[in-house]
């Protein structure tokens, strides 16, 4: 049966050919936000494209999960708590329930499941300490699998387009199979003007052991994926598994799809679906005016412009015995109001002690952002310890205007002396 395992990405096979990641994820988080979608619209995007997954609805409340149950009218239901977080099969709410998937015969029993699910936070591995709170939960109509492969489509960068990737061995680790069984793992390059063929189908179907009419079906359900690669502007479509019933049926019965959110603006219908509801609120607050924003566990703020010096910001701190309270990266195109912007996100941190600033000027100018620092201060009534280290276009007049402003400034001259006052500053 599908107990909804989360499943790894499809770009640590990659990694594997190639011997090296292709990124840290915290740069990846750095450089862009990615939407994530819950499993149940995953599945709706799917079906939408003729690729076949189980029968599902969605439901809010008790009662409409055993309406939803009633109405798919199936032998037995799967209901799955929808979380941006794995492990939900092994995972705890908060009214006291033991795991984020049940299986149920009885409507009855599935309405009373989810009224333990909807409201309560579920906590995972996944999850912090305290879980997220369930407020969607997946009815779906409950499949036996009889054989697991593993089937993916993604852009490569040593393809120069996309790939397919596929594998006999699924619904296991995809990335422990390609160490341990290499001769597992089938690719396919992609010719983006050509798009897939029907002999690169066929190849797939049969490394994959479909058979007979299944062979054809595989074929049929992989050229579908890849119209939905293509159709959506994803980045990555994983199926894990890519799986057969005891029935025939060639069913996708687990995805994770990823996006370019290069394409936003022509998949409006697709971005709607995101769920901000799991996210750091502060991330999404900072988003809304064009800031790069992580939280951190640490008591000093950082107010930076350019991801290789906010996080070289963050090692000088760490290295005088601080810790950073954030990531944070206003870009190079910050005006005034996106430094107040930043330093309300910054002083709302109850965990934060002291600022830094740290500035260099090239495409940036030094002298908006200090405007926008006294600005910034006068607003917000900063009372914290504020350092701050700029360097660069109008640097001259930057700090001139934070001299005459009055206000309790903190200079540093270096980046090593900035972290130093502002280390020195926590600690007082």
């Amino acid at each position: 049966l599908n107990r909804g395992k989360t499943r790894t990405a499809a770009t640590m096979v990659m990694s594997v050919f190639r011997h090296a990641a292709r990124r840290t994820a915290q740069s990846a988080r750095v450089q862009r936000r990615y939407l994530n979608l819950h499993e149940y619209q995953s599945k709706g995007l799917m079906a939408q494209y003729g690729v076949n997954v189980q029968k599902f609805k969605t439901a809010a409340s008790a009662e409409e999960a055993k309406a939803a149950a009633n109405e798919l009218n199936v032998p037995e239901i799967v209901l799955k708590a929808q979380v941006h977080a794995g492990g939900r099969g092994k995972g705890t709410f908060s009214s006291g329930l033991k795991g984020g998937v049940k299986l149920s015969h009885d409507p009855s029993e599935v309405g009373d499941l989810a009224g333990q699910m909807l409201g309560y936070n579920l906590v995972t591995k996944q999850t912090t300490k305290d879980g997220v709170t369930v407020h969607k939960v997946m009815v779906a109509e409950a499949l036996d699998i009889e054989r697991e492969t593993y089937f993916a489509i993604l852009m490569d960068r040593d393809s120069n387009g996309p790939v397919m990737v596929a594998s006999p061995e699924g619904g296991v680790d995809i990335e422990e199979v390609a160490e341990s069984q290499p001769d597992k793992i089938f690719k396919e390059p992609i010719d983006i003007m050509t798009g897939v063929t029907d002999e690169q189908l066929s190849r797939l179907a049969t490394n994959l052991g479909f058979t007979g009419e299944k062979h054809a079906i595989a074929k049929e359900q992989m050229g579908r994926l890849y119209d939905l690669f293509l159709g959506v502007d994803a980045t990555q479509v994983e199926i894990n598994p890519f799986a057969e019933t005891p029935d025939g049926r060639v069913v996708c019965f687990d995805a994770k799809i990823n996006f370019d959110d290069n394409a936003q603006f022509r998949q409006t219908e697709v971005f709607e679906g995101r769920d901000t509801a799991e996210e750091d609120p502060r991330e999404v607050e900072a988003e809304k005016y064009g800031l790069n924003y992580i939280g951190m566990d640490g008591n000093i703020a950082c107010l930076v412009n350019g991801a290789g010096l906010a996080m070289a910001t963050m090692d000088i701190i760490k290295l005088h015995g601080g810790e950073p309270a954030n990531f944070l990266d206003c870009g190079g195109g910050v005006t005034e109001d996106m430094v107040t912007s930043a330093f309300q996100l910054l002083t709302s941190d109850k965990q934060v002690e002291a600022i830094l600033v740290n500035i260099f000027g090239g495409i940036v100018n030094c002298a908006t952002i200090a405007n926008g620092i006294v600005r910034a201060c006068q607003n917000v009534q900063l009372s914290l310890p504020l350092v701050v280290r700029l360097e660069g276009t109008n640097v001259e007049q930057a700090k001139q205007i934070l001299a005459d402003s009055g206000l309790p400034i903190i200079a540093a001259s270096n980046l090593d002396e900035a972290a130093q006052r502002a280390v020195a500053a926590t600690n007082q």
